[in-house]
């Protein structure tokens, strides 16, 4: 599992000119889910996700966390995360989960972030062509992959 988390001041996702979610300071996250992914990748992820300390405090330094500014989560399924790009220029997706294996750990992934955060996850429709518009915060942009916990 994959995720792109951009520190955000706010950022929507409309599908066919409908905003489907809307959030003002807190996460986007981009999240790419593989064939092999499981249970433990989503609750480590949530949690990862959770307690990122990526938010400035009173001294201008990144020591808060989204619940000690109260901040918001827009989820967004982009399985585009795990295109393999070595060969050629066209890239290949062999590593995305197929949607049997992906909706389910992605709602997953939403239930278990939403009780960490206490409040609902904004999200967009898995599958869908979507866009996103966001003012990234810093910018601050991480990049996590459960694959690589150490």
């Amino acid at each position: 599992m994959k995720a792109v988390i951009q520190r955000v001041s706010s950022a929507s996702v409309s599908i066919e000119g409908a905003v489907q979610g809307e959030i003002k300071q807190g996460y986007v996250v981009f999240l790419g889910i593989t064939h092999d992914d499981t249970d433990d990748d989503v609750e480590w992820l949530a949690n990862k996700i959770f307690n990122l300390r990526i938010f400035s405090d009173e001294e201008g330094l990144m020591n808060l966390s989204l619940s000690d500014v109260k901040g918001d989560v827009l989820l967004i399924s982009q399985f585009t995360l795990h295109a393999k790009t070595k060969k050629g220029n066209r890239p290949s997706y062999i590593y995305a989960a197929k949607p049997e294996v992906a909706v389910p750990l992605y709602e997953q992934f939403i239930k278990t972030l939403k009780g960490l955060l206490q409040k609902p996850v904004h999200t967009g429709e898995f599958g869908a062509n979507m866009q996103v518009e966001l003012v990234n915060d810093g910018p601050v942009t991480i990049i996590i992959d459960t694959k690589n916990k150490v």
